[in-house]
């Protein structure tokens, strides 16, 4: 059963981000962004299974400057609604839905983990043109390829203590290497995610194959994999099987940091996507999304 809490606390944690809310809807379901502003590239941000938009405010504020950043909440976490059908053609489609009706003219996507391998469902896709594709940390399983490192016990564990309320101490137990700030705002908005969603998605891990989406974006479109040095759920034999198959992506490791590599090593994490989004992509004969992101800053 889907049990889905938001205290009030939670909730004023909006008045200190500097983004607008903004509404969507595909077949009933709203769905909710924030949206970061200005006349930059549009940059829509997709996080992992158990991160509401808010867990990523950090990654948007540091990139405001370079990009319009517009962070989503994925279905049946944070303030979007629950719906039917918690995969990644599914989730795909709310993104698709989300550039059109907030009228994102050929956003960037920046995915971590769940939020990757929904890029990569939405690149081939297809249904909207895009200026290219950053995925950092995606989760590399599929049948055949073994359990997704952490178990569905964990993710459930860690959700039940938010539901029954926990804090920024409790939450450290499981991630003592982030900021202050983020164990804090994962206790708050933890409860956001409905376990219905959780499940589905822990298991689409497994059921739904990164490698059958991955290959079959078009090296035209500028492709990024960040993934951590240390991180279990891309592996250094995991990276070089990307590599072989998408010779157009470029990959890029981030030291000193697992699968939470902005919370793990975010100096270094956000100085290397920020370089990502910046510098030409060598391998593609179109314009990089760096230099479409140089050209709207230097005119």
């Amino acid at each position: 059963m889907t049990h889905r809490t938001l205290s009030q606390a939670a909730l004023a944690d909006l008045a200190d981000i500097p983004a607008r809310s903004r509404w969507t809807h595909r077949d009933g379901i709203r769905l909710h962004a924030l949206d970061y502003g200005g006349d930059g590239v549009p940059l829509v941000i997709l996080p992992g299974i158990t991160s509401p938009a808010v867990s990523m405010d950090f990654v948007a504020r540091a990139l405001t400057d370079l990009v319009r950043p517009v962070v989503l909440d994925v279905r049946g976490r944070g303030l979007s609604d629950d719906g039917e059908g918690y995969t990644l053609e599914n989730y795909a489609a709310d993104v698709e839905a989300v550039a059109e009706q907030l009228n994102l003219d050929r956003p960037l996507l920046l995915g971590h983990s769940m939020g990757a391998r929904i890029a990569a469902a939405a690149a081939v896709r297809g249904k909207i043109a895009l200026r290219g594709v950053v995925l950092v940390d995606p989760p590399l399983s599929g049948p055949g390829r073994g359990p997704y490192p952490t178990t569905l016990e964990a993710f459930l564990t860690q959700l039940h203590e938010a539901q029954r309320g926990t804090d920024a101490g409790e939450v450290a137990r499981a991630w003592p290497r982030w900021p202050r700030r983020e164990q804090e705002l994962r206790a708050r908005w933890l409860s956001s995610c409905g376990e219905t969603a959780v499940k589905a998605t822990h298991e689409g891990f497994e059921s739904e194959d990164f490698f059958d989406w991955w290959p079959r974006i078009d090296a035209a479109t500028p492709t990024t994999l960040l993934y951590g040095a240390d991180s279990p759920v891309v592996t250094a034999e995991g990276a070089t099987e990307a590599e072989r198959a998408l010779p157009s992506a470029r990959l890029i490791q981030v030291p000193d940091a697992g699968h939470m590599l902005f919370w793990d090593n975010p100096d270094i994490a956000l100085a290397l996507l920020r370089e990502a989004l910046t510098t030409p992509h060598p391998l593609q004969e179109c314009p990089s999304m760096g230099k479409l992101v140089h050209d709207r800053l230097h005119g």
